[in-house]
């Protein structure tokens, strides 16, 4: 399906069935968002890097307007649907301040395929948050589409998000979160002996996006 998609780009990657809150004070987003509630629509936030609109974002639904001010900035709580992918950014759009995107929706395959692979990744997650302290992070073992629950919480770069993003089946994320955890979990253990050596001796989030490069 390809269809027509107003745009709020930022830097971060989101997610399908992530929540965030958000504060809107600009111009163009104020507008974007009242009508998204108005009109009961969604939007997308494709992600940006080094300035430049990517290729993939997530579809967004306002889920719930928190606060409204009386110069128009708003509170609001969203969720991540589909993940997109631009096929022309479209930057001026009559009678809009914001800018919008021609976009498709890949296939994207979240059912487990392997619970084995699942169940050895959380297993490998609980090691990393026992060796940095934050078990009581640790977002638990009963949960939907174990890629993207963890994500952000296993030490990766923006630019790792972003290329998890645009994997379409569980198995191939939860490969890419195996590789990444072989990686650091070595290293985050070999910090915390060499900690234990000496020792002997997560508000609203304001997000914007200036100077793009369309």
């Amino acid at each position: 399906m390809i269809n027509f998609l107003p745009i709020f780009p930022l830097d971060i990657v989101v997610y399908p069935n992530e929540r965030l809150n958000l504060h809107i004070f600009e111009p163009r987003y104020k507008q974007l968002i009242k009508e998204c509630i108005q009109e009961e629509k969604r939007f997308g936030i494709p992600t940006v890097l080094d300035k430049k609109i990517q290729e993939y974002g997530t579809t967004m639904v306002v889920t719930e307007l928190v606060k409204e001010y009386e110069d128009g900035e708003m509170d609001i709580r969203v969720k991540g649907e589909d993940v997109f992918r631009v096929l022309e950014v479209i930057k001026e759009l009559p009678d809009k301040m914001y800018s919008g995107a021609i976009v498709n929706y890949p296939e994207n395959i979240v059912e487990q395929q392997d619970t084995q692979i699942a169940d050895l990744i959380l297993k490998e997650v609980k090691r990393f948050y026992e060796l940095l302290n934050v078990e009581d992070k640790f977002p638990g073992e009963n949960i939907d589409v174990v890629s993207y629950s963890i994500a952000h919480f296993i030490g990766m770069n923006k630019k790792q998000e972003y290329e998890l993003l645009h994997l379409f089946t569980e198995t191939q994320r939860l490969e890419y979160i195996r590789r990444h955890l072989k990686d650091v979990v070595p290293v985050v253990s070999e910090l915390e002996t060499s900690k234990a050596r000496i020792k002997m001796n997560g508000h609203f989030r304001d997000l914007s996006i200036d100077d793009l490069d369309f």
